[in-house]
């Protein structure tokens, strides 16, 4: 297994550490820091990992595969996780996973007709803010009270602008194959 690959699982390993510690007090007060420590070393394994697989060139199926399901196991963890402490919509987290799911299933199909669909910027952009919020909530200052605000209902919009460029964008997909 390359190393694209252990940071990947990585961060997979490191989410039921980051909800246990955003979710109790086991560690006091620093328990809520424990927690945004572990979602920024996960965060950027996710942002390594891809870097060092295109730059080395070892890019997997596992890595194709697993990557993007890590990230979404991450972020979406992290927003159920506020639902739970009241600060997130659950709706929210609703849109925001199913366009996951969207996505994942859309890409199912693209796979099966051997097209393969990049990541747009659109895509990019709204997996920075999701990972802003996160990182914002976690922090939960009143001082940026506005400011989470804001990021949330950016990385909405870019989740739902997202879905629809990547829909409309492959759209080819959708048409049976003979």
């Amino acid at each position: 297994m390359n190393l694209p690959n252990k940071l990947t699982l990585l961060r997979m390993i490191l989410i039921p550490f980051f909800v246990f510690f955003l979710l109790t007090e086991y560690a006091g007060n620093y328990s809520e820091y424990i927690a945004l420590g572990i979602f920024v070393v996960a965060s950027l394994t996710d942002f390594l990992d891809g870097y060092i697989a295109r730059k080395y060139e070892l890019v997997t199926n596992f890595g194709k595969f697993m990557d993007p399901l890590a990230d979404k196991l991450l972020v979406s963890s992290a927003m159920i996780c506020f639902v739970e402490l009241g600060r997130m919509p659950a709706w929210i987290v609703i849109v925001i996973i199913s366009r996951e799911f969207i996505i994942s299933g859309f890409r199912l199909i693209a796979v099966d007709n051997r097209v393969v669909i990049a990541a747009s910027w659109w895509g990019k952009f709204k997996t920075a803010f999701q990972i802003i919020m996160v990182i914002l909530m976690i922090l939960n200052l009143e001082i940026l009270t506005l400011l989470t605000t804001v990021v949330m209902w950016l990385a909405l919009a870019l989740t739902v602008i997202s879905l629809i460029d990547y829909l409309v964008k492959n759209k080819e997909v959708m048409k049976e194959q003979h």
